[in-house]
């Protein structure tokens, strides 16, 4: 067994190479002759202090000509980001510099914000606001150097302003750094988005024209007057190099932020760590358990047998039904949606067909596969339901289709308030809080009721053994079984599968950075599946050792016992990671990593229930049972 897993780790290792060189950008590449217009749009406003996005004009910024902007028609994973894609007033042509220009107004007339627009402004650049914008879908990056090891690293999007002795100071020139790629005589490809950000003083700008202008050196930056308002200009440049990036790796930049060396380190430690574990583990088991085994069918000594171990007795009782026999399968049914959910994600997204080059892909994805593994969910959880002899199938099926949505739709409904006070983008728009319930109930909910009458229609899941009309008495159990004590001892190992994977996914998460190791991420998925499995099943047998048999919920709980530190480190991520004061950032982080934990839970749930009952009737089909 021990070599079958080596083998399997070496065939998902080369896996995970290979969908890594296979990296799909996401979108086909857009050709452009020179001279040719090129639209900037703007996505939306982002902070790490605040964790609320908001539009691009939620600011008093240059609108398009005509004063009219027209927003792109998202995918619902882009709407739920907080994503309002929005046309500016930048005019770029392939090929083609500009030197100074006027983003909008004339240089007779500048741009007059109020003192209420100046005090919205200033709060926004205190808060540390970043604007992201994007070119042929490609995002805007700031190169930054850092003043003490000189060291030059990338930014996503560009800081609207920046603070100097208590005043705000806003970046109102933009030089636009563009990258293209030759893709043949008369045909170019964007292939990089920079920008360099200034902040210029109204007074100190000259002009050629109404809308040329000139910068000259030594200009005193653009302050944001928070007593009297605001009079400035807006203005850009524009500037084009050829580069030798061919557009499939136009998106490394990006994605190669950090230095990933660590963390190829650190994951491939925790895989042989966890798998020589594993091993042992399962090399302990297999010989303890055969034998056990060997000495139940054995014709001697059968009362030394029973002194020494204790599971064969409770075989009159241990698939004697869970107590909340409804409430235990509706759980077990959402983790088996969550389960299905994650591995398909997961895998496609390794194969780099959610890449983040397709905004909103991967959320939209997982949201249509939560909805459609209702089917399956259903199934299963009426098998399950019915062979612990339940009998109100119609009312199990409706609390497995709705206890999970429930819990997450009316958290977010009750954050969606406080985000909505805030007027961010990252309030949920009513008609997409209409199609989500939509979803829910014409799409998950009739498939829940599909899986549930069919898996009615099949036989129950067999067992080895009857179950006695009497319930056996459970003796006393040593310390160590007490659950929480259970909880703790059965969670380690499986957080320490994920915890390298579980830091990028909060930075992505909370500090705006792009996620993309798809193929460590399906691995360590493997992995958290195999420890979850063996992790339950030592405890159950220890339980069964022990002459317990109420081992459904406890095998159920006890598996997500890695949700525990979880919990515990999204607590240490907060106060040692983010700069959150504020009370509406704290509230939303508590509520979403709240739902994370509780997702996790009944992920590792699931997989340790199942686990252990698939344990129990392999180990009671084998002995002979008087």
């Amino acid at each position: 067994m021990f070599t079958v897993s080596i083998s399997l780790f070496i065939i998902l290792f080369r896996l995970i190479i290979f969908s890594n060189g296979f990296y799909v950008p996401g979108v086909a590449p857009v050709e452009f002759k020179k001279g040719q217009r090129i639209e900037v749009k703007a996505v939306k406003m982002t902070s790490i202090h605040t964790q609320l996005p908001y539009e691009y004009y939620s600011l008093p910024l240059c609108l398009p000509k005509n004063g009219t902007f027209a927003y792109k028609s998202e995918n619902l994973g882009e709407v739920l980001r907080g994503d309002r894609i929005v046309n500016t007033p930048y005019k770029v042509h392939m090929a083609e510099n500009i030197k100074c220009r006027l983003l909008c107004h004339k240089r007779n007339d500048p741009m007059n914000w109020s003192v209420e627009e100046s005090e919205e402004v200033a709060s926004r650049i205190e808060h540390e606001y970043f604007v992201h914008l994007l070119v042929d879908n490609l995002p805007v990056a700031t190169r930054i150097i850092n003043s003490d090891t000189s060291e030059r690293t990338i930014e996503q999007g560009y800081r609207l302003g920046f603070m100097s002795k208590g005043k705000a100071y806003i970046n109102n020139h933009l030089k636009l750094l563009l990258k293209y790629h030759k893709h043949s005589q008369d045909s170019y490809r964007v292939v990089g988005f920079e920008v360099e950000t200034y902040s210029i003083d109204k007074d100190d700008l000259t002009f050629n024209d109404d809308f040329s202008c000139q910068i000259p050196s030594g200009t005193s930056s653009q302050l944001v007057n928070e007593d009297t308002g605001t009079k400035l200009y807006f203005t850009y440049s524009v500037e084009w190099g050829e580069s030798d990036i061919g557009w499939a790796s136009r998106w490394d930049i990006y994605l190669s932020m950090k230095d990933v060396q660590i963390h190829w380190f650190s994951i491939v430690n925790s895989i042989v760590v966890l798998f020589f574990l594993s091993g042992i583990l399962t090399m302990i088991m297999v010989r303890t358990l055969r034998r056990d085994i060997a000495r139940y069918n054995s014709d001697e000594c059968i009362d030394d047998m029973i002194e020494e171990t204790g599971w064969k007795l409770v075989h009159g009782d241990v698939f004697r039904p869970p107590p909340r026999r409804m409430l235990f399968a509706a759980i077990v049914g959402s983790g088996i949606q969550i389960f299905l959910m994650a591995l398909i994600t997961i895998f496609f997204a390794m194969l780099g067909m959610l890449s983040p080059a397709s905004r909103g892909a991967l959320m939209t994805s997982a949201i249509f596969l939560y909805v459609f593994m209702g089917l399956i969910a259903g199934y299963y959880s009426a098998r399950l339901y019915n062979t612990m002899k339940g009998k109100q199938w119609k009312q199990a099926a409706f609390l497995t289709a709705t206890l999970y949505p429930a819990i997450v739709f009316s958290t977010c409904f009750f954050l969606n308030f406080f985000i909505m006070g805030k007027h961010s983008s990252g309030a949920v728009p009513f008609s997409t809080m209409m199609a989500l319930l939509c979803l829910w109930f014409c799409i998950s909910l009739p498939l829940v009721y599909f899986g549930y009458y069919f898996g009615c229609r099949k036989q129950p899941f067999q067992h080895p053994v009857r179950t006695n009309f009497i319930p056996r008495k459970v003796p006393e159990q040593v310390w160590y079984m007490n659950i929480f004590i259970c909880i703790l001892m059965a969670g380690i190992l499986p957080f320490g599968a994920v915890f390298i994977e579980l830091f990028f996914i909060f930075n992505a998460l909370w500090e705006n950075q792009f996620y993309y190791l798809f193929g460590f991420l399906f691995l360590v998925f493997c992995i958290l599946v195999i420890s979850v499995s063996q992790i339950s099943i030592v405890m159950v047998y220890f339980q069964l050792c022990g002459e317990d048999y109420h081992w459904w919920w406890k095998s159920f709980i006890v598996s997500g016992g890695s949700g525990v530190y979880i919990l515990i480190y999204s607590i240490f991520y907060f106060f040692t990671k983010l700069e959150i004061t504020e009370f509406i950032p704290t509230l939303l982080y508590i509520g979403y990593t709240g739902l994370m934990v509780l997702t996790f839970w009944l992920l590792t749930g699931t997989i340790g229930f199942f686990a252990a009952y698939t344990f129990i009737r392999k180990i009671y089909g084998a002995v002979k049972i008087d």
